[in-house]
């Protein structure tokens, strides 16, 4: 994908956000878009925090067996629990790593947070090392904002 098409996507997803009549509709456009317009995200999910737990929520790509992660646990629990980014080059170097798939060799992880309040998290796999950077925090970064401003409302 080219700086280009995630220049279009960005606003793309914007729009499907803003357009959803509700938070869950909101959730499922993000993933639609983000896995089908970027080739290396071979998986796309959102987790919804529920308590002291992440809840798999909407998310295209393989089946997870992981559909509830406590907070503090794998990536994905380190990520809600820190209220930050974590981006992993290389999966299998990384103890924290809860293994979904052999074929996942990197992935990303952003929380969907307002105001210090963490509601949830995109969370992104892909099967090629190394394959997530700058620019896709870019990307990401805003889009969790969107969907924290959604899941906020409450519906």
């Amino acid at each position: 994908m080219t700086d280009m098409d995630r220049d279009e996507l960005l606003p793309a997803v914007r729009s499907a956000i803003a357009a959803a009549p509700n938070a869950e509709s909101a959730m499922k456009q993000a993933v639609r878009l983000l896995k089908d317009g970027v080739p290396d995200y071979t998986w796309v999910g959102i987790y919804v925090l529920d308590g002291e737990e992440l809840v798999l929520g909407p998310f295209l790509g393989k089946p997870s067996p992981h559909t509830r992660i406590p907070l503090g646990r794998g990536i994905c629990g380190a990520a809600a629990t820190e209220k930050a980014t974590i981006v992993v080059d290389d999966v299998n170097t990384d103890p924290r790593y809860l293994a979904c798939s052999i074929e996942t060799k990197s992935e990303i992880v952003v929380p969907i947070m307002q105001n210090g309040e963490v509601f949830g998290e995109i969370d992104i796999d892909s099967d090629r090392a190394g394959a997530f950077g700058q620019r896709d925090r870019a990307l990401l970064e805003p889009i969790a904002s969107l969907l924290a401003e959604r899941l906020s409302e409450g519906g």
